[in-house]
C-alpha cells in the first residue's frame, strides 16, 4: 500500500508527502526484501480539546459516534505513520513492513499513537 498524505486533508504541501510501501504483513507482495534495516516508529501525544470534551460528554448520554474525537485520532494516526514513514527514508528504506499501531494513555485528556514497523529495501 502506496501512503502518501492527503495535502488538503491536513493542509500539507506535496513535497511533505512521503510515498513508500508500507504494508501490515512480513512481506510485500510481488517483492522481493534485499535489506533489513530495523524498526522504525512514529508517535504524537494528542490531548482532547475542553469545548468538544463537554459536547462529547452530552453526546455520551445520547449515544452515537462522537466524530470530533474520530476525527483526532485519525490525524493522530496519519501524523503518527508520517513520522515512521520519514525515519524510515532516512535510513534508506523504501517499504515498512509489519506495521502496527498503539495507543496508551499519558494523562487524564491526553493519550498517544504509536505507529512501528521494519524499514526494509524491496525489489
Amino acid at each position: 500500500m502506496l501512503m502518501p498524505r492527503q495535502s488538503d486533508r491536513y493542509n500539507m504541501s506535496e513535497q511533505e508527502a512521503i510515498n513508500i510501501i508500507m504494508v501490515n504483513t512480513e512481506e510485500v507482495p510481488g517483492k522481493t526484501i534485499t535489506k533489513t534495516l530495523g524498526v522504525v516508529s512514529g508517535s504524537t501525544v494528542r490531548a482532547k480539546h475542553v469545548g468538544k470534551d463537554i459536547f462529547a460528554g452530552l453526546k455520551n448520554i445520547v449515544g452515537g459516534e462522537l466524530g470530533a474525537y474520530t476525527e483526532l485520532l485519525g490525524e493522530s494516526r496519519d501524523e503518527a505513520i508520517q513520522r515512521m514513514l520519514q525515519e524510515a527514508v532516512g535510513r534508506g528504506a523504501n517499504a515498512v513492513v509489519n506495521v502496527r499501531m498503539a495507543t496508551s494513555a499519558i494523562t487524564p485528556g491526553a493519550s498517544e499513537i504509536l505507529a512501528y514497523g521494519t524499514a526494509v529495501v524491496v525489489e
